[in-house]
């Protein structure tokens, strides 16, 4: 350590005092003035240095440095004529240049440490990991962001071979080849992938080290997978959006129109330049804008009538605000056409109107037949009253098959129960789907809030008939053995199952048999249906209940027509019986009721006169027994035999081919007429 005095301290020599007391390797052995009040006696006093006023006191002291700040030219002339010339003399001029120097020195070390951590600072504060060695391959720069994704600490690294803290690094290659390197892939000691750059630092054309810039991947995939998603989110928002049948408009913040869908260019007439871009009203003809006011207020608005586009059509609109993070970033508007709205109200009234849940009001006592064929349809029906099997009633239209449905149920123990009748003919698809399994709050355009029951859940304990049930469709026919199966089904937009327990009475006048073989019915399904099949015979098959038919329905027509006919003559019913009735018992009411309506008011009677032509000319002749022909020549067995057949052909074409028929007239059973038509080869 050197050793050094100050001569003179006054502010010059008070302002060296202090700086050579902060320099580590020179110490300040005293101080000299004249004035013992002077600043840097003062000063030195007070850190314990050796003060006084006659410095010629240091004249034999080993002292290494003399600072001469009194500025007297005689005070330098008798230093350097007393002291050794070991001594260095420094004088007022030098030791003020001194001064200066070694205070520019301090500013600039005191900027450059202002620097460094600024520096150091901004390294610190990135995202990126960086690393930086010099041409020595030695760490200068390992940042917090290296030592969190590398796992090294900082202290650990810096000013160590690169090699010893990262093997797998790039940088010494880096700096071979003087060659930049972007976006590399590489694997850390510690098992993380990070994508890395890596740039020589070039100082006059020669290499002074190199630095890496480097991120940890797993942030960059996050990030990729997060913009995938988003992406994929927005298209699947924007599909659903343009394939709405609803008309939809979003506007921004700032209720500046941001997308419409066709479903809206519609119903307003509206193309999508004359809307996007454009302030809200831009489509309101008559009615203040929705989207505006939910903007303001920041509440969704539903119902509100208004007038848009160019031929102001009247609509109603439901709109709702745009929350994102807390903030408002738009609003999106519903608009439905009034006019649509009340055109599938009155479809949903007349559907009421069509299907209806009815209890059962008619039993086995008010079905009217004492034939042979009836009363086979009437002892199966009620055995299956007594089962929970399902039934299928097959016949033609008009034989009552309704009719047995309700007797069936009021004989059955569910008869307490809820009788719901379903005609599947009458009601869409999608409206049928909808009546029979109910739907969730939502499902489509005009569903009531809080869903609907369907007409199963409505049967639920009771019986569902089922009527016309060979045209339904593929997908009803496939929903329908679900049911059938499982005992449950399922809401439309819905997902939960709901269970039943309903017996199914279905009805058909379709042929299955023949509908299965081409493809429209399914076969599953008519196994499932066909556990207890009946037979309702025609009309046509049981004529001898057509007397009892005619005045049973002549009394319900009398409550009707407010008449009192009491009786129909012979002759009118043989007429009747006549008659092929491909209409069967409902064709039969509709004659008697034109035939009430024409009759005299006081009219009693039912006479032939007042039945209206049943037949055409022609078919009339074909119902007028032919008179017996037979060979004139003969044994008595063969004019016989050829009287017989052409009785029995006679006899089948009055009936129009209906064996039956033929055989109750002839007084003959079914299984003589059929061997008598071998007999004599009648076709």
């Amino acid at each position: 350590m050197k050793r050094a005095v100050i001569i003179g301290a006054g502010q010059g020599g008070t302002a060296l005092f202090r700086m050579l007391m902060n320099m580590e390797h020179i110490q300040v052995m005293a101080v000299y003035d004249i004035h013992s009040s002077a600043p840097g006696i003062v000063e030195a006093e007070k850190y314990g240095v050796k003060i006084g006023s006659n410095w010629r006191e240091i004249r034999n002291a080993q002292v290494d440095f003399i600072f001469e700040s009194t500025g007297n030219p005689e005070v330098l002339t008798e230093l350097r004529k007393t002291i050794s010339p070991q001594t260095m003399i420094v004088p007022s001029q030098l030791a003020r240049l001194f001064y200066s120097l070694m205070k520019e020195k301090d500013q600039l070390i005191v900027r450059l440490n202002e620097q460094m951590s600024i520096q150091e600072t901004i390294l610190n504060s990135t995202h990126d990991g960086m690393i930086a060695i010099n041409s020595n391959e030695q760490i200068l720069i390992f940042n917090e962001a290296a030592e969190r994704i590398s796992g090294i600490q900082a202290q650990s690294a810096i000013g160590r071979p690169l090699f010893e803290v990262m093997k797998s690094s790039g940088l010494p290659r880096v700096m071979k080849t003087q060659q930049a390197e972007h976006n590399r892939k590489q694997q850390l000691q510690n098992g993380t992938s990070v994508i890395t750059t890596r740039v020589p630092m070039i100082e006059e054309g020669r290499c002074i080290g190199a630095l890496a810039v480097f991120k940890d991947i797993t942030d960059i995939v996050a990030m990729t997978d997060q913009v995938t998603d988003l992406r994929n989110i927005q298209t699947m928002l924007e599909a659903i959006i343009q394939s709405s049948d609803d008309a939809i408009s979003v506007v921004d913040e700032n209720g500046i129109g941001l997308m419409i869908n066709p479903a809206y260019t519609r119903l307003t007439g509206l193309q999508p330049e004359e809307v996007i871009g454009h302030p809200a009203t831009a489509d309101i003809s008559e009615g203040e804008s929705m989207h505006l006011q939910v903007l303001e207020t920041g509440k969704a608005v539903r119902g509100v009538s208004l007038k848009v586009g160019p031929m102001k059509k009247d609509v109603i609109v439901n709109v709702a605000p745009i929350i994102v993070d807390g903030q408002k970033r738009g609003s999106v508007g519903v608009i439905h056409d009034v006019s649509e709205l009340n055109f599938l109200h009155g479809q949903l009234e007349q559907a009421k109107k069509r299907i209806q849940t009815l209890e059962a009001k008619y039993s086995f006592d008010e079905i009217i037949g004492t034939s042979e064929e009836m009363r086979v349809a009437i002892e199966q029906a009620k055995l299956a009253a007594s089962t929970p099997a399902t039934i299928l009633l097959r016949g033609e239209s008009g034989t009552g098959k309704e009719l047995f449905a309700h007797a069936i149920h009021s004989e059955s123990q569910r008869k307490h129960h809820s009788f719901v009748r379903v005609n599947c003919a009458a009601l869409s698809e999608q409206l049928l789907e909808s009546e029979l399994f109910g739907y969730e709050e939502g499902a489509f355009s005009g569903a009531k809030r809080g869903g609907k029951r369907g007409l199963f859940e409505e049967a639920d304990h009771g019986s569902i008939f089922l009527d016309e049930l060979g045209e339904l469709s593929s997908m009803m026919q496939a929903k329908l053995l679900r049911v059938l199966q499982e005992q449950e089904i399922i809401r439309v937009g819905g997902t939960k199952p709901i269970s039943i327990n309903v017996r199914v009475i279905a009805a058909t006048n379709v042929n299955l048999e023949k509908a299965i073989a081409e493809g429209r019915f399914r076969e599953d399904l008519y196994y499932r249906l066909n556990k207890f099949p009946i037979s309702i015979p025609p009309l046509r098959e049981r004529m001898n209940d057509l007397e009892l038919l005619a005045m049973h329905l002549l009394r319900k027509l009398n409550k009707d027509y407010g008449r009192y006919v009491q009786s129909i003559s012979r002759e009118a019913v043989d007429y009747l019986s006549d008659y092929n009735w491909p209409g069967n018992v409902r064709e039969l009411e509709n004659v008697l009721a034109r035939t009430m309506i024409y009759m005299e008011p006081a009219s009693r009677r039912v006479d032939i006169q007042h039945l209206p032509p049943l037949f055409s000319e022609g078919k009339i002749k074909s119902y007028i027994p032919k008179r017996p022909t037979w060979e004139k020549e003969g044994t008595l067995q063969e004019q016989l035999n050829t009287y017989e057949k052409s009785l029995i052909i006679n006899t089948l074409e009055r009936y129009q081919g209906n064996r039956t028929k033929a055989a109750k007239s002839l007084g003959i059973s079914i299984r003589s007429l059929y061997y008598k038509m071998e007999k004599y080869h009648i076709a």
